[in-house]
């Protein structure tokens, strides 16, 4: 089984999939007479298809041990998913380019404690991988009329941890 090592989550490395989500670096300013902070415009919200709408829901992670053997991604031909996590614990973001129309070789981060993902519209990737304890997340991803869930399951997978 081919082995895929945990790398930091930063912008350049994710930008083909998507928007890495961090406060630190968004714009910001004062609202409400200086009583709350509004962090501005995080994430490009892609809809495709007839009669879409976004959906904010909160998706609850139980965690993963490590090394995870991972065996399915899988992708939203018709929309972005955002995960916001509620908490400051890092989580675990696989993704993997397309290939002809199946998932090539994936490679895996760990986000810093605070960022998020944005997985870009029909980008494979792996299922919420949070880990340690459970961990809720906000999550803003599509809903509506379409098939919007496409899966796909390697024959041998791939062992997934930090690099020796």
């Amino acid at each position: 089984m081919e082995r895929i090592n945990i790398e930091p989550l930063t912008e350049e490395q994710f930008a083909p999939f998507g928007e890495v989500i961090d406060l630190n670096k968004a714009e910001n300013f004062e609202i409400n007479n200086g009583m709350c902070t509004r962090f501005n415009d995080l994430a490009t919200v892609e809809l495709g298809g007839k009669d879409a709408r976004p959906l904010v829901n909160v998706f609850r992670g139980k965690p993963y041990d490590l090394p995870l053997h991972l065996k399915m991604v899988e992708r939203h031909p018709l929309g972005s998913q955002a995960f916001i996590p509620m908490t400051k614990r890092p989580f675990l973001v696989i993704v993997a380019p397309d290939t002809d129309g199946v998932p090539g070789t994936p490679l895996a981060f760990l986000t810093k404690p605070g960022q998020g993902i944005n997985i870009g519209q029909n980008v494979w990737h792996g299922v919420l991988t949070t880990l340690g304890e459970v961990s809720d997340f906000v999550v803003v991803d599509r809903g509506g009329r379409g098939e919007n869930l496409e899966e796909y399951f390697f024959d041998e997978g791939y062992l997934v941890d930090f690099a020796d």
